[in-house]
């Protein structure tokens, strides 16, 4: 009689345990609908780097890819098969691909409606034109530890074929000191070849531009010289320490605040680069410019104020003063997080055209919903910026004028695609559409 009892407790907790499942998996459901929802209203949304497919005829709904992915709420269950629930979160990773129990995942570039251009590289990431390669973001990688793994295999490369330069002619030169650039510069002098590294602001690449302690998914950076890193997470400021110890230890032979405005081909075979700072000539060029571009332009009258910015280094240049950042995507969100964040500024706003910030990662959106709730972050949604002006700026938000107090205005709105970048330099694209 007593085994009876403690059969029926068991199942009775059992089903308890499997009812409470069910509802916590219910109302998970439902919020990545929602967020489903948000994202179908932006139209289709495709990430310039590569994302996962899901073929729904193999799909178990094992939940397995939700799990693995480190950037979260970038896919979820619904109806009983995985789904790409924001896509612009998502970065790359494939960890869903290898965590997937029954193979029903693949990462690829565009989808079957809206293409993705990438430049046209062979499995060593040269271009169509011989000794000219595109690494890193620019090819369509967007994490580190993808964009080190490029830049080491280009590399290789050239240290093992036959072209080099020679007098005032370099072996290589490097465009672009991100992780690609970098890892590139490594290994050729790994290989003592003779290599110049360029870049227009500072080592660093993209990340430069992150705002102060950032943390990004690096996993373990396997260094040329250098040797591994093994850190699954860094922060901004981590990374950069990790790139002036590099600096420091390998004496890279590098050259800032150099902008290459051309490069072109010559008789002898090798590769001329204009450059704000003169030409230079190599035998081989390695373009890891990142996918930043010139900043795009709001195009309204003030503008040219030296009070506008393109870029957040650091929030303490903006204490004491009525900060303006304009955008809705995950820069825009993230600088407006920083201001808050370091404190000081008279008051921080957001303009964005969309009512909601449905292209930012879920941990920015939940971050800058609670900086708003706490009234640290003025949010102007839907709204525009129309005109900048001293001491303030002019929006319109639903019809009406707004006019506000401004000292510093910080414009997130995106840059010129890299593509047009490529087509310029002579790289020969590629229009990808739901393809590896």
């Amino acid at each position: 009689m007593e085994s009876s009892w403690v059969i029926v407790g068991l199942v009775a907790a059992a089903l308890a345990i499997q009812g409470l499942w069910t509802l916590m998996r219910r109302r998970r459901e439902k919020k990545a609908v929602a967020t489903l929802d948000d994202m179908s209203a932006l139209g289709e949304l495709v990430p310039d780097t590569l994302h996962p497919v899901v073929d729904v005829s193999r799909c178990i709904a094992s939940g397995a890819c939700v799990q693995a992915c480190p950037e979260k709420n970038v896919l979820e269950v619904i109806a009983g098969r995985a789904t790409l629930i924001n896509p612009l979160a998502c970065v790359g990773h494939a960890a869903c691909v290898a965590a997937c129990p029954v193979k029903a995942l693949k990462v690829v570039f565009g989808s079957a409606t809206r293409g993705v251009e990438l430049p046209l590289v062979d499995p060593n990431f040269q271009t169509s034109r011989p000794g000219l390669y595109v690494i890193g973001e620019l090819a369509g990688m967007g994490l580190i530890r993808n964009a080190v793994r490029q830049g080491r295999q280009a590399a290789d490369h050239v240290a093992s074929g036959s072209r080099r330069g020679g007098g005032e002619v370099y072996d290589a030169i490097v465009v672009g000191a991100g992780p690609a650039g970098v890892s590139a510069t490594l290994r050729l002098l790994e290989a003592k070849l003779r290599v110049l590294l360029l870049d227009r602001e500072g080592l660093g690449g993209t990340i430069l531009h992150y705002p102060r302690a950032k943390v990004v998914m690096t996993g373990a950076l396997e260094f040329p010289l250098i040797g591994t890193v093994k850190k699954k997470k860094m922060s901004k400021e981590q990374l950069m320490d990790l790139w002036a110890d590099i600096h420091e230890k390998a004496k890279l032979p590098m050259q800032t605040g150099t902008l290459v405005e051309g490069v072109t081909d010559r008789p002898d075979g090798t590769w001329e680069l204009a450059t704000s700072q003169g030409s230079f000539r190599a035998a081989n060029v390695f373009l890891a410019l990142g996918r930043r571009g010139t900043p795009r332009k709001l195009g309204v009258p003030g503008e040219e104020s030296a009070h506008v910015h393109y870029r957040l280094l650091e929030p303490r240049e903006f204490q004491g003063k009525h900060v303006l950042v304009v955008g809705g995507g995950n820069s825009a969100v993230e600088n407006a997080l920083s201001l808050a964040d370091a404190g000081g500024c008279a008051s921080v706003s957001i303009s964005y055209r969309r009512a909601a910030f449905a292209r930012c990662r879920a941990e920015n959106r939940k971050r800058i919903d609670e900086c708003i709730a706490q009234g640290l972050v003025k949010p102007l949604m839907p709204s525009e910026l129309v005109r900048v002006a001293p001491g303030q700026v002019e929006l319109t938000a639903e019809g009406k004028s707004l006019t506000l107090p401004n000292d510093a205005v910080i414009v997130q709105i995106g840059g010129t695609a890299p593509a047009e970048l490529l087509a310029k330099f002579g790289v020969e694209l590629v229009t990808k559409r739901g393809e590896a």
